[in-house]
C-alpha cells in the first residue's frame, strides 16, 4: 500500500467525482434488491478494471496504486449506495491485506489481482469444534513430505466455504512446542483432491457456514505464507484484519443503516409515534453514529501495510451490542413479523433475515467475551486472565480430543 496519505484538494475533488460517476453507473440505491454473487463479481471486475477496487493495493498486483486518502473517499462514495461486495468482505478485508503483507512476490503476482477484481473469493480457516475462542487449541495437522504438505483435520463456521476458490488455513506444524508457537499458516485450494464442505443450515434456511474436513490434502511447499511456525503471529493479525473489516464494514462516513431499517419498520407499522420505540430508535441511532467515529478512528490510525491494532476489537464488540438492541426493539416494533415473512414473497424477508442473522455477530470473527479481554489486556492494559499451560507442549494439554 502506499505510505503517502495526503492529495491536493483538486486530485480530491477530481478522484470524488471519479467514485461517483462509477456508483451512479454500477451501484443500487439502498432499497432495492440485494446484489446476488453473480452481481457482486460483476461490480468488482467493473471497479478493478476502472481503478477502484484495492485503491491503495500496488497497481503491479492488480491494485489501484492510490494512496489511503484515495481509499478513504472511494469508501465514502460508496457508502452512499447499497454494499455491492458483502460476499467479499473475507476476500477483500481479511486474505488480502494478509497476502499484501505476508505473501512472497510470487505469492502476490499470483493471487492478488484475482482476490481485487472479484475473480476468486476466499475464505478463511481457523475455529474447529475444540478450538473455537481459544484458536491456538487447533489440531488440524500439516506435516512436511517432501515438496509438499500433508493436512488433515477439520475446520467449522467457516463462512462462504462453499462458494470459495482459495482459503487461508491455520493448521499445526510441530505439537513439540506450546500450543502458541507450533502453528503455520497456508495458502489452500478449496477444490483439492481430500477437501469436504459440508453446510451448516442457518435458521433463515440460508447455508453461510460450513464444516470443512481434510483428508490427506496436498499443498505445494511455496504456498506457506509467512515463515514456518509463525501462524500464532499471522493468525492474530488476520484477526486484527478481521475485526477491522467487521467492525468497520461501511465505514466511509458517518451512517446509520440498523436505525434506517427500523425507523421504515416502525413507519409501516404505525408505531413511528410511541415515544418508547422512538426513544429505542435515538438509542439506535446513538450507537451506530458512535460505531462509525471509532471505525473511522481506527482507519485513520492504521499505517498503509501495517496490521490494524487490538482498536479493532471496539468496533467488533459495539456492532455486537447493536445487533443485540436491534432484535430489541425489532420486537417491540413489529412483534412476530420482526422474524418471520410469507415464504412465498420471493423479495420479501430481508429485514427479518438480518435479524435472525444478528445472532451469529456476537460470535463471528471471536466471541463478545473475547473482544472484552482483548480490550481489557491490549488497551486498557489491565492485567491478563491466568494461564494454565504456560510453556507446556500442545502435545501434553488436554484440548480437543487430545487426552494428554
Amino acid at each position: 500500500m502506499s505510505d503517502t496519505d495526503t492529495i491536493s484538494e483538486q486530485d480530491t475533488a477530481e478522484f470524488r467525482q471519479r467514485c461517483v460517476d462509477f456508483m451512479d453507473a454500477h451501484g443500487q440505491a439502498h432499497g432495492e434488491g440485494l446484489p446476488d454473487s453473480e452481481e457482486q463479481q460483476a461490480f468488482l471486475a467493473a471497479a478493478a478494471e476502472a481503478g477502484l477496487a484495492g485503491v491503495p493495493y500496488p497497481a503491479e498486483f492488480g491494485g489501484g496504486g492510490l494512496t489511503m486518502a484515495h481509499e478513504k473517499i472511494w469508501r465514502e462514495v460508496k457508502g452512499k449506495y447499497r454494499m455491492m461486495d458483502s460476499e467479499y468482505i473475507i476476500s477483500h478485508g481479511m486474505c488480502l491485506p494478509m497476502l499484501n503483507e505476508y505473501g512472497t512476490a510470487e505469492q502476490k503476482r499470483r493471487y492478488m489481482a484475482d482476490i481485487i477484481s472479484g475473480t476468486t473469493m476466499w475464505c478463511q480457516m481457523f475455529s474447529e469444534p475444540g478450538a473455537g475462542s481459544d484458536v491456538a487449541s487447533l489440531q488440524s495437522r500439516a506435516e512436511l513430505d517432501g515438496d509438499e504438505w500433508i493436512l488433515n483435520g477439520q475446520k467449522v463456521w467457516t463462512t462462504l466455504a462453499h462458494k470459495s476458490d482459495y482459503g487461508i488455513v491455520v493448521a499445526r506444524t510441530d505439537p513439540e512446542l506450546v500450543k502458541h508457537a507450533g502453528l503455520s499458516m497456508f495458502i489452500l485450494d478449496m477444490r483439492a483432491p481430500g477437501v469436504e464442505i459440508r453446510p451448516i443450515h442457518q435458521i433463515d434456511g440460508g447455508r453461510h457456514f460450513n464444516e470443512v474436513f481434510f483428508s490427506d490434502v496436498r499443498i505445494p511447499k511455496d504456498h506457506l505464507l509467512g515463515e514456518y511456525n509463525a501462524g500464532w503471529k499471522l493468525a492474530t493479525a488476520m484477526l486484527m484484519y478481521e475485526r477491522v473489516a467487521i467492525g468497520g464494514a461501511g465505514s466511509g462516513q458517518i451512517n446509520q443503516p440498523t436505525f434506517k431499517l427500523l425507523a421504515k419498520a416502525a413507519r409501516e407499522n404505525g408505531k413511528i409515534d410511541d415515544p418508547v420505540v422512538r426513544d429505542q430508535l435515538m438509542q439506535i441511532y446513538s450507537m451506530e453514529t458512535t460505531k462509525a467515529m471509532v471505525a473511522q478512528r481506527n482507519r485513520a490510525e492504521q499505517q498503509a501495510g501495517k496490521t490494524p491494532g487490538p482498536g479493532g476489537s471496539l468496533g467488533k464488540l459495539f456492532g455486537s451490542n447493536i445487533a443485540w438492541k436491534m432484535r430489541e426493539v425489532a420486537l417491540e416494533i413489529a412483534g412476530p413479523d420482526s422474524v418471520a415473512w410469507d415464504p412465498h414473497d420471493v423479495a420479501g424477508g430481508e429485514r427479518q433475515r438480518i435479524v435472525l442473522n444478528s445472532f451469529s455477530s456476537s460470535i463471528a470473527g471471536g466471541t463478545d467475551e473475547i473482544q472484552r479481554n482483548i480490550i481489557g489486556d491490549r488497551v486498557l492494559g489491565l492485567p491478563r486472565e491466568p494461564s494454565v499451560d504456560k510453556g507446556v507442549p500442545f502435545k501434553d494439554l488436554k484440548v480437543g480430543t487430545q487426552t494428554g
